[in-house]
């Protein structure tokens, strides 16, 4: 069974014990110009800088076990499994962009969009600075995310716009992922000019959610960029495993479909008169999926 843990500072220092039994140091940070080991540039940094990319590999790996490790319960709530790396080409996933974690009626990577409950896109890295002395052996945390230069996981746009094309990319490729829930799995807050746009990927149903996972990424509790939630709840720090289990098997047991469309306000009225002639809301809500689907409207002439 997987664990129960939320992401803390505890958790980077646990990754970088782990990575360092199998990298070098020089591998996971980065040497300042006096021989000082620092997973960011601190502000005050004014040496040579030299660039680090050999890390996303060590934490892209450890991160998305670690998540696939804390769905299990969650997925097993849902009578499902947690998995890692799962295929399905009907949906645009691929070996090449698999989903990082997703919970499925069985245990296998390659899966049919039908057995596929949830795809969790993970964009986890490390959020505070830490300075490793091999002499020593010790690590030491030396500051959040505002005392360096780096700027983690769901801070960075270009992250921001991987997992929403991805998204974007499933939800297009075929209606058989109409009714799978996506959700983003960081370990930060989002910048501002995001607030709105995650709201919106929400509500249109593009994405079910983006969660923070790390309940204090910031040493100051007030800070005006540690929000809980956006307005409509597109963004959302998570703050204890409980109320991630909650949100998750909430969003498993509901049966939701993810439709979109651009057609004549004509048209579309047809299409509402014709589905409200069903007997059930269930009813009408498939044959106005159905009608919506339907090529240049060619079933409601």
């Amino acid at each position: 069974m997987g664990h129960k843990r939320v992401w803390n500072n505890e958790e980077e220092e646990i990754f970088f014990r782990k990575a360092l039994e199998v990298a070098t140091p020089e591998q996971l940070f980065y040497t300042s110009d006096d021989g000082r080991y620092l997973a960011y540039w601190p502000n005050n940094y004014r040496g040579r800088r030299t660039t680090l990319q050999s890390r996303n590999s060590y934490i892209g790996n450890y991160s998305e076990k670690w998540t696939k490790e804390l769905l299990e319960e969650i997925a097993e709530a849902a009578g499902a499994y947690s998995v890692s790396s799962v295929v399905s080409d009907e949906i645009e996933l691929s070996g090449r962009s698999p989903a990082d974690v997703a919970i499925c009626k069985t245990k296998e990577q390659s899966q049919k969009p039908e057995t596929i409950l949830m795809i969790i896109e993970v964009k986890i890295s490390v959020v505070w600075n830490w300075e490793f002395n091999p002499s020593r052996n010790e690590l030491v945390c030396i500051g959040d995310y505002t005392t360096h230069q780096g700027t983690p996981g769901l801070l960075r746009s270009d992250t921001m716009l991987k997992a929403i094309g991805k998204s974007i990319n499933i939800r297009v490729a075929s209606f058989k992922a109409s009714q799978i829930p996506i959700v983003v799995i960081g370990n930060t807050p989002i910048t501002d000019s995001y607030y709105q746009k995650v709201d919106n990927l929400k509500k249109t149903g593009v994405i079910q959610g983006f969660y923070s996972i790390n309940p204090n990424p910031l040493d100051s509790t007030t800070h005006r960029d540690n929000i809980k939630s956006t307005n409509d709840g597109g963004y959302l720090r998570i703050d204890t495993y409980d109320e991630l289990k909650r949100e998750l098997v909430d969003m498993l047991t509901k049966e939701q479909e993810w439709f979109s469309g651009m057609r004549p306000k004509k048209e579309l009225g047809k299409i509402i008169e014709l589905a409200s002639l069903e007997s059930t809301y269930e009813k009408k809500a498939e044959k106005f999926l159905e009608l919506i689907r339907s090529r240049n409207g060619e079933q409601i002439q």
